[in-house]
């Protein structure tokens, strides 16, 4: 019998003071809470009690002090989160337009109703403190559904649109300041390394790629684990992001000799992750390439092109079915799955540490070696498309090469006699008379002025 879901039990609710205040229990709460509008205004409020009759009294006193302090002008009128809330995620998508990814935008809208309107929801915004929030973040470790705490990272991310929502109070003047969110206890964090392969372990990679496309016999199948070898020699060498790799069409790329080199390397306009940006590869990466523009698709590939109106004849490859036109992706298809089995196969797939290695492992590698080379960090930073902090994070820290050993391993002469200070053109050998001490082998006598030769007869008897 299909399971379709359970459904909710309703809430038990009870109105005392004719209809002003609601006591109600809510889903899998042993506590009664308790409600009241008052100017336009609702509040709710835990009553702390599992005893119906005693939620009432306390609900009943409740209220008429809630009365009291507003005659007395001592009751707060101000926004709570949810409204705060639902003002910033219907700004928010329209603003970001274009410059958000969607994803990202949704992130938010997610973090918003699963965690944060559920525990600050009804809370009047100047109550948010660094406190409150603090309670949050323990909140959320201790009743994690998963079994286990939530990511730091995760956390971080919450807390990045709990701020968020709050700049939006500030903007609209209904908050003075932002209260300070940073974690009271945070560590500086350990150095960590992103997943790369290791020189030994990229020619072991490429290698694996290599022999099994030739093992295939079927053109299809072969094609794709060709396409596959040629993606982990280009990534390699160009330091692309997976979706710039995907992004990517003939158009794009053009094969020059580079002057300062008098290499024949790639040009590529790329476009992904941080807009419109260049790239100068590595000469290994122009063989993988011209196969790639080489290549003739298999007739299933092909036939889905010619459908989906992706195939241009151009100059070049006219008259010849099957090949890439300029407008066509370098890097047609999917081909996670067949690149995470030859990971697998090749015991490749974690790192030293338990990390996973994927398509993105291929730019860490690049930068990796590119460091190990010497190549100047803010060229490649340049190059990458991403910032010198960056690369020193979560590149440079891990790598021998990087540091210098001839500055660390620095000795002292030990034979060498330091020079002595005096006085210019004076004798260097005279060392500086010291005030209060004698600078000559004789005792001071209890008469000032008076000196007193030591008797050698005397050091003999002592």
């Amino acid at each position: 019998m299909p399971h379709f879901g359970t459904r909710k039990a309703p809430v038990v609710a009870h109105r005392i003071l004719g209809g002003k205040v609601k006591v109600y229990r809510r889903n899998r709460s042993g506590f009664w809470q308790c409600s009241g509008h008052f100017n336009n205004q609702r509040y709710r409020i835990s009553t702390k009690e599992d005893n119906l009759e005693l939620a009432k009294e306390f609900a009943e006193s409740w209220y008429l002090e809630l009365r009291g302090k507003a005659r007395a002008g001592l009751l707060k009128t101000e926004k709570t989160f949810r409204e705060i809330a639902e003002e910033f995620k219907s700004e928010y998508r329209i603003i970001t337009e274009g410059q958000r990814s969607p994803r990202w935008v949704e992130g938010h809208e997610i973090r918003l109703r699963l965690h944060l309107i559920p525990f600050f929801g009804d809370m009047p915004i100047s109550e948010i403190t660094p406190g409150k929030v603090q309670q949050y973040r323990a909140h959320r470790i201790s009743t994690s559904p998963a079994g286990k705490p939530p990511a730091r990272s995760t956390l971080h991310d919450e807390v990045v649109t709990l701020r968020q929502t709050m700049k939006t109070a500030i903007r609209y003047g209904w908050l003075a300041h932002l209260p300070d969110f940073s974690p009271p206890y945070r560590t500086q964090g350990k150095i960590v390394h992103r997943p790369w392969f290791s020189p030994e372990e990229y020619k072991q990679l490429y290698k694996a790629t290599g022999d099994y496309a030739r093992s295939l016999k079927t053109d299809r199948h072969r094609w794709n684990a060709e396409q596959v070898h040629d993606f982990v020699l280009f990534l390699a060498n160009t330091g692309l992001r997976p979706d710039e790799a995907k992004n990517l069409q003939h158009r794009d790329i053009e094969i020059v000799k580079d002057k300062d080199t008098d290499e024949t390397i790639l040009e590529i306009e790329v476009r992904g992750k941080r807009g419109v940006g260049y790239c100068k590869s590595m000469p290994g990466a122009v063989w993988p390439y011209e196969r790639l523009r080489s290549r003739l698709m298999p007739t299933s590939v092909h036939k889905r092109h010619a459908i989906q109106g992706l195939e241009e004849p151009n100059g070049e490859n006219e008259g010849r079915a099957g090949l890439p036109g300029p407008t066509d992706p370098v890097f047609p298809g999917n081909h996670i799955k067949l690149f995470n089995g030859i990971l697998r196969r090749a015991r490749l797939k974690f790192d030293r540490d338990g990390k996973p290695r994927t398509a993105y492992s291929l730019r860490h590698t690049y930068i990796c070696l590119r460091l190990m080379e010497g190549a100047d960090i803010y060229q490649l930073a340049k190059n990458c498309r991403t910032s010198v902090e960056m690369i020193e994070k979560f590149y440079a820290a891990h790598l021998k090469n990087t540091i210098d050993a001839s500055s660390i391993n620095v000795r002292k002469n030990k034979h060498s006699k330091p020079m002595a200070t005096g006085p210019v053109g004076g004798n260097r050998s005279q060392k500086p008379k010291t005030a209060g001490r004698p600078t000559s082998r004789k005792r001071w006598t209890s008469a000032p002025g008076k000196v007193r030769v030591r008797d050698p007869a005397k050091k003999a008897k002592t």
